[in-house]
């Protein structure tokens, strides 16, 4: 380690524990911290089981920037490279349609073997895995609905299919010895108001009650359910809005997911993770940064994201709450996506941490709001990036800016050759 980053890291230290902040008792909590990276950055949602669907459903990548994957062995290959940026040990993310097989399978009768490549890469770099069923992008799904579907043969073919992601996810978790959070995320939705809003929620709670019907052990998976305020092509009404899956939630002992884009536009999900979590057992994040709608932009360190760590360590949360990135921009290098938004995400965690959370909450019960307000503001210039620079060093990953010349030169050397 470079002197210079040790004494940083010693005089950053001095004044964090003047109040009375354990600055090693944060960073070891922070290295238990596992953020799931989603597949589906390192090449635009292609996946490999329909590579030549468009993608539909809301689904939308922007950007043509060479190098993304196009194979499996490609796909982990990019995954390790920009694991081996980020501090920590974490998760992967997988979606069903990046089976990794040559057998030409439906996605209703998908299997734990069609996956074994990932399993054995996870177990390697003792990695955990998280899983979601693909419901876009599909000849079924091409008008838009999926469990909600009138035609009660469509609605068994996604039934199927979800029933298999459970039985995949379950595998990973006892492959590899820690749950797979596996998140149920539906399209479902009209363009136009529709007239009937009722039967596709009835539609939609049925189905899923026989997804759920089979008890699987939370010690392998965990099921969670993701709401949606609108898409495209479901501007005027989605079928599983945040207030059925609160209700179902709640009444079917599951996590719910909220997603930092499937709001409005002016509204954030820090302000809920208390409200949900004093209810409910357990929470999925999908943290993205949307741009005036789900977009989907790569997690940058902005308000909301400090505002939702900050929510998850005042409130001592962590330990319920299983964090995952979703975003997917085409249009810069694929990798440094991963890195800049990981390391982003455990950054404010960090910066959350080292907030004197025991003095400002005791001002506040005092009714000191005075001061309480002055710490909060003048801890925002307390020098946490050389707590950071150091946890980085200690975890030999680069410090600061260093890994993007990693990421340029594996761009070089291999990304360039997928033009």
């Amino acid at each position: 380690m470079e002197p210079t980053i040790q004494t940083s890291y010693n005089e950053a230290k001095k004044l964090y524990e003047q109040h009375g902040v354990d600055v090693e008792a944060a960073l070891a909590r922070l290295k238990q911290i596992k953020i799931s990276l989603h597949c589906w950055q390192g090449d635009d949602v292609k996946g490999f089981l329909r590579k030549d669907t468009e993608l539909s459903g809301g689904i939308a990548v922007t950007g043509s920037y060479p190098g993304r994957a196009r194979t499996p062995d490609e796909l982990r290959r990019d995954l390790d490279r920009a694991l081996g940026l980020i501090p920590g040990k974490h998760k992967v993310n997988l979606h069903a349609i990046y089976a990794d097989t040559n057998e030409k399978v439906e996605l209703d009768a998908l299997e734990p073997r069609h996956f074994a490549g990932w399993v054995d890469w996870a177990k390697e770099r003792q990695l955990g895995l998280d899983f979601n069923p693909t419901c876009f992008s599909h000849d079924k799904a091409k008008d838009g609905f999926t469990l909600s579907h009138p035609d009660p043969e469509i609605r068994r073919f996604w039934i199927d299919h979800c029933k298999a992601s459970r039985k995949i996810a379950e595998s990973f978790g006892k492959a590899l010895g820690q749950p797979c959070v596996t998140n149920f995320w539906f399209p479902d939705g009209f363009k136009d108001t529709p007239v009937d809003r009722l039967s596709p929620r009835v539609r939609l709670k049925e189905a899923l009650d026989e997804v759920f019907a089979e008890e699987i052990s939370e010690e392998y998976n965990i099921d969670a359910v993701e709401s949606k305020l609108f898409g495209i092509g479901s501007e005027s009404y989605v079928v599983g809005s945040h207030e059925f899956y609160m209700g179902y939630a709640l009444t079917r002992g599951k996590a719910v997911c909220f997603d930092a884009g499937h709001f409005h536009p002016t509204e954030t999900i820090s302000n809920k993770l208390s409200s949900w979590l004093l209810f409910g057992d357990q929470l999925l994040l999908h943290v993205s940064r949307p741009v005036r709608w789900d977009s989907d932009h790569v997690v940058t360190m902005d308000d909301e994201l400090l505002d939702i760590a900050r929510e998850l360590v005042r409130g001592d949360l962590l330990d319920r709450t299983h964090i995952g990135l979703d975003f997917f921009d085409g249009s810069i290098n694929h990798i440094a996506a991963w890195v800049i938004g990981t390391r982003n995400t455990i950054k404010a965690l960090l910066r959350a941490m080292l907030e004197p959370i025991g003095k400002l909450k005791e001002l506040e019960l005092n009714g000191d709001y005075t001061s309480r307000l002055a710490l909060v503001e003048e801890f925002k210039s307390y020098p946490f990036g050389a707590i950071w620079d150091y946890y980085c060093a200690t975890q030999g990953v680069p410090v600061r800016e260093a890994w993007l010349a990693d990421v340029k030169q594996y761009e070089e050397n291999v990304l360039s050759a997928r033009r």
